[in-house]
């Protein structure tokens, strides 16, 4: 039996080397999509592609690539992203629309690509999304908007793939400890993701992969990563004005905003 294939976006980060490094691991063949692949070195079972996820041209022929040298891909993975970190009152248009440009339109473009691959395995699309994809998240309205938007549309695609027995899955970690120390931001706030200084109880990014395929292995629809997620999921399904308060009081009083 042939190894099962993975795609991964932005791959060459410390979620995407964890993810990758934890399904060959198992077995897997992982296919890395990322702008820039300069630092990832030659590894068994990994291939990498550099790609500007928001340039059709090049994510078209990316895709392509890929599917002309794997016949079948089990998984598509959508993890590219940036956040956005600052008040709404400075933050432009410009930044606003690159913020969706990343992190929402470029995967749906990708998951338009990789729409037929997966029906034909049967396979999941996994969207990492955030806490912030269910919940306010202060100094973050972009980034809250993109992930809401993310979640928004793998949870409607999910009942159109299930009659061609493909699964939809959402992860949402809270705060992953992949740039920390580097957390330069570009004009309107745009910065690396996992970077932020005013995180909360910060994972590995090891840590985070486990969690994560660990619900993608139980088919879990949504997948709440780590003790901050899982307790924003519980307490903002409970009673979104109790968790408000408490995410005002642990991250809007930390001193960055």
């Amino acid at each position: 039996m042939s190894a099962q294939v993975a795609v991964i976006s932005g791959g060459a980060g410390g979620l995407g080397q964890a993810l990758s490094a934890a399904l060959r691991s198992e077995g897997w063949k992982v296919v890395l999509l990322d702008r820039d692949i300069s630092g990832l070195s030659a590894t068994s079972g990994e291939e990498a592609i550099a790609c500007n996820l928001t340039d059709p041209a090049q994510l078209a022929s990316a895709c392509n690539d890929i599917r002309a040298r794997h016949t079948r891909i089990d998984l598509v993975i959508y993890n590219a992203g940036v956040t956005q970190i600052g008040p709404f009152a400075d933050l432009t248009d410009a930044a606003h629309r690159k913020v969706f440009e990343i992190n929402y339109f470029a995967a749906t473009a990708m998951a338009r690509h990789f729409l037929e691959p997966l029906r034909q395995s049967h396979g999941t699309h996994l969207a990492i999304s955030s806490v912030a994809g269910f919940s306010p998240l202060h100094h973050r309205t972009a980034y809250a908007a993109s992930k809401h938007a993310l979640e928004g549309f793998f949870k409607s695609l999910r009942s159109e793939e299930a009659p061609y027995g493909v699964c939809v899955q959402i992860a949402a970690p809270s705060f992953v400890a992949t740039n920390i120390g580097r957390e330069v931001c570009e004009p309107g706030g745009i910065a690396r993701p996992g970077s932020a200084p005013d995180g909360v109880d910060y994972m590995t990014p090891a840590a985070a992969a486990r969690e994560i395929l660990k619900g993608l292995k139980a088919g879990r629809p949504m997948i709440p990563v780590g003790r901050v997620a899982r307790l924003s999921w519980w307490i903002n399904g409970l009673s979104p004005r109790l968790f408000q308060r408490l995410m005002e009081r642990s991250i809007a009083k930390t001193g960055t905003g």
